[in-house]
């Protein structure tokens, strides 16, 4: 039976020592296994990112956006297999899967305007001789915990802004849903984003608690369950 694992640093890494089953919702059949990140792990894909993170960083917008085009153009030629993935492992019909991805294109697409977003402002006398400028820089390594109901559209809610700022990301979806979220990272790769700046770890409550413990990560973003929320908030 197929093993997911986790994407780091470009790679593919098992970490099966612990292991969870990943079920077919219309049949109650067990499809795969997924592989719970270990602490160690979770700290290997935060390592990773924040070494890609000062190249990336330095990256002009317009070639990080550039990036996001053709991420874009993969996710509009992969459609067909990602709503497959989000139907063998959520449930929802291909019409919702489809839907699901159309509005997370529409989050890349928002994504392809950073030149324009990241300008900033400048203000000439807006004192006596004092002139005043506005400048958005990125901050690190940024993190994002998403739910099962919405394996892609969450997470492209997240990273692709945040990648496109000069951030880079660890994504930890959901252990129930984990196929589309590593599929579609893959495409991102292959659409341009060197190794490291997207790196996706699939895990329980030691890979959440490690990503919010570690102090290389800047920033986390979460979708979920008001309790958790405020686990997370704590």
């Amino acid at each position: 039976m197929q093993t997911i694992g986790h994407l780091i640093n470009g790679k593919t890494v098992e970490d099966n020592t612990r292991t969870q089953d990943v079920f077919n919702p219309a049949t109650g059949e067990v499809t795969k296994q997924v592989a719970l990140a270990s602490k160690a792990t979770v700290e290997e894909a935060i390592a990773a990112a924040q070494a890609a993170y000062p190249a990336w960083r330095s990256t002009p917008p317009m070639k990080r956006a550039k990036v996001m085009y053709r991420f874009k153009d993969l996710l509009e030629q992969n459609a067909d297999k990602i709503c497959a993935l989000l139907t063998e492992e959520h449930g929802k019909v291909l019409d919702d899967a489809r839907g699901e991805l159309g509005r997370a294109i529409e989050n890349v697409e928002f994504a392809c305007a950073a030149p324009e977003l990241l300008k900033g402002e400048y203000s000439k006398d807006a004192g006596p001789g004092i002139d005043c400028w506005s400048e958005f820089q990125p901050i690190g390594v940024m993190a994002g915990i998403t739910p099962f109901n919405f394996p892609v559209m969450v997470p492209i809610w997240m990273y692709p802004t945040a990648i496109v700022c000069g951030n880079t990301f660890v994504l930890k979806p959901s252990e129930r849903t984990p196929s589309s979220s590593l599929f579609v990272a893959s495409l991102l790769q292959e659409a341009g984003l060197p190794p490291g700046v997207l790196n996706v770890v699939n895990g329980d409550k030691e890979a959440v608690d490690t990503l919010l413990e570690d102090p290389r990560v800047m920033g986390v973003s979460f979708v979920g369950s008001t309790p958790i929320a405020e686990y997370i908030y704590r």
